[in-house]
């Protein structure tokens, strides 16, 4: 299992936001994780990633307890996280930005001296520029991209951190409909390599690409299963229909 949570419980106060959760990953699997607001779904996610240490339980990647590990040690292992608010350098150009999520993960350092072609730098940022789409626009500052496409340059970052499993935080969050659908399309093409842990609030585009989804109400896991046992789940429809 490349991922697993066991009896993970996250507390503010007396809040308690996440509780006794157990979640498991295999690799290569798109997974969604839905549920209404104030459901834990981004606390989840900053405990996993090590914004948040857990209050008790514990989180392992590729077998391994990272529980409570800072978050650059745990992005070093391959577990990398997109946030609900775009996260890029907008005074870089496109290039630059994908460049530096690749240097990031070289075990050398790179010298001033020496050009980026001698790491392979460049080859790797513009197949990944490519891959996303975003090759057109390798030269345009990243303030000057739409919305969308400052999105897809942060997936592009993320994939150049060399990641085994990326968290996506609603990555559609403020897309018109059709960046939405070509966001959601260039995801689907990603998970052919990367395994994606995804919260998304569109319940028809989580139904459409998700191979797993798991339900949280109130930092509980109420229902997990494919999309056609989540849409007939009693507790779900409840949840999310009001139905008794």
């Amino acid at each position: 299992m490349l991922f697993e949570t066991k009896n993970l419980s996250k507390n503010f106060g007396g809040l308690q936001v996440l509780n006794h959760l157990d979640l498991s990953l295999p690799e290569g699997q798109l997974t969604s994780i839905i549920g209404p607001n104030g459901a834990g779904k981004t606390t989840l996610f900053n405990v996993i990633s090590g914004r948040f240490s857990p209050s008790s339980g514990q989180v392992f990647f590729k077998g391994k307890d990272i529980s409570g590990l800072k978050p650059h040690v745990i992005s070093q292992m391959g577990l990398v996280r997109s946030f609900q608010i775009t996260n890029v350098f907008t005074f870089l150009t496109v290039r630059e930005n994908v460049r530096l999520a690749c240097q990031s993960r070289l075990q050398q350092k790179v010298s001033l001296l020496k050009p980026a072609a001698s790491f392979g730098l460049e080859k790797k940022t513009r197949d990944i520029l490519e891959r996303i789409g975003l090759l057109p626009h390798e030269d345009k500052l990243a303030g000057e991209l739409s919305h969308g496409d400052q999105r897809h340059l942060e997936i592009a970052m993320a994939l150049a951190t060399n990641s085994k499993l990326l968290l996506l935080d609603e990555p559609t969050s403020g897309m018109s409909p059709a960046e939405t659908v070509e966001t959601m399309d260039l995801i689907q093409e990603i998970s052919k390599t990367v395994t994606i842990l995804l919260i998304e609030h569109d319940m028809n585009l989580v139904m459409n690409i998700s191979q797993k989804i798991i339900v949280l109400d109130y930092g509980n896991k109420i229902a997990e299963g494919t999309p056609e046992e989540i849409e007939k789940h009693p507790e779900v429809r409840r949840v999310y229909l009001g139905e008794a």
